[in-house]
């Protein structure tokens, strides 16, 4: 059964009892709340995902709950709960679900180490992963929300789960976070994507999700085997250019940007030296997203680790954000 036959009412109750088992593959995740306004968040975000049999097992069992201290209550606050525990410092309940998807994120970046756990973008073509490795502020999240609604499907904006043993990426098909000037970017290029409603004032600034495309969410148990690396970073009036770079370098900025590679040793550096050795490997600037999306649709062309056209560059760009 999938959460949207469940009824406003029913998900509200089922939030607030026992809670709602969500299949985000490849994990199973119990979401309790009293927060109301979280339970429509939940249900537009994750209406085509799996509901788990109540005898299946949970990965993570987490909870945004209006905070139990009377200054927090008054002033509105809710608090995410993991395993029974307060995991974090209280946040206005109108940020309930950034809260939520943070939240999901830290479990799985501090236990699933099952996987090599990438903080990349990963999306795919033709049975090929692009895997985007970028901190905060460098267009990644923009740049994926375009690729996803564009001909590429999203795996994931946050989280590459990368299995060592047979080299794929595995994605979850979950929102794509947005941030500050990026939102109505994103609102104006992309129409026809769902988003929820903005969050200003969080500690990333203001805040709002895009919900994965359908044909993201109905293929979510797919992954894929990595075909790209690409570094991207916006830069305002830059024209778009991909330009190859030295598999070492990709290779650090993939190391730096996981969350457990340490943890695994020799194993993970093995499998991070088989993921570059199998990939093109290049740094991306851009400023407008048309030009961006040209120049992938020719790396998408090309064969496998090659870029059609690495210096595409085109007219001075008007607008653009990172995120």
């Amino acid at each position: 059964m999938k959460l949207q036959a469940l009824s406003s009412g029913g998900l509200r109750e089922r939030l607030r009892g026992d809670g709602v088992t969500l299949k985000l593959a490849p994990f199973v995740v119990r979401v309790r709340s009293d927060i109301p306004h979280l339970a429509d968040d939940i249900a537009a975000m994750y209406e085509d995902f799996e509901l788990a049999a109540e005898d299946e097992f949970v990965d993570f069992h987490v909870a945004v709950l209006r905070s139990p201290h009377w200054l927090s209550r008054l002033r509105g606050r809710a608090e995410f709960w993991f395993d029974g525990q307060r995991s974090f410092t209280p946040l206005p309940a109108a940020q309930a679900l950034a809260m939520l998807e943070w939240g999901i994120n830290w479990c799985i970046a501090a236990h699933a180490h099952q996987f090599l756990l990438i903080h990349a973008a990963v999306l795919e073509r033709d049975g090929r992963a692009l895997v985007m490795p970028a901190p905060p502020g460098s267009g990644k999240s923009t740049l994926c929300a375009a690729l996803a609604h564009r001909g590429w499907r999203l795996l994931s904006d946050e989280l590459g789960l990368l299995d060592m043993t047979t080299g794929l990426i595995h994605g979850m098909a979950r929102p794509i976070n947005l941030k500050n000037a990026s939102i109505p970017l994103i609102q104006g290029f992309l129409p026809e994507a769902r988003f929820s409603a903005s969050m200003p004032n969080t500690t990333k600034g203001t805040v709002a999700l895009v919900r994965a495309p359908d044909d993201a969410i109905a293929a979510r148990l797919r992954p894929a085997r990595p075909a790209w690396v690409v570094l991207p970073s916006w830069r305002a009036d830059a024209p778009a250019q991909l330009a190859p770079i030295e598999r070492a370098r990709a290779f650090m900025d993939l190391a730096e940007q996981s969350f457990n590679y340490d943890l695994h040793g020799r194993a993970g550096f093995q499998a991070l030296g088989r993921l570059v050795d199998a990939c093109g490997c290049y740094r991306f600037e851009y400023s407008r997203l048309d030009e961006a999306l040209a120049l992938f649709e020719a790396l998408a062309a090309s064969p496998a680790g090659e870029a059609a056209a690495p210096g595409l560059s085109g007219r001075p760009a008007t607008s653009g954000a990172p995120a």
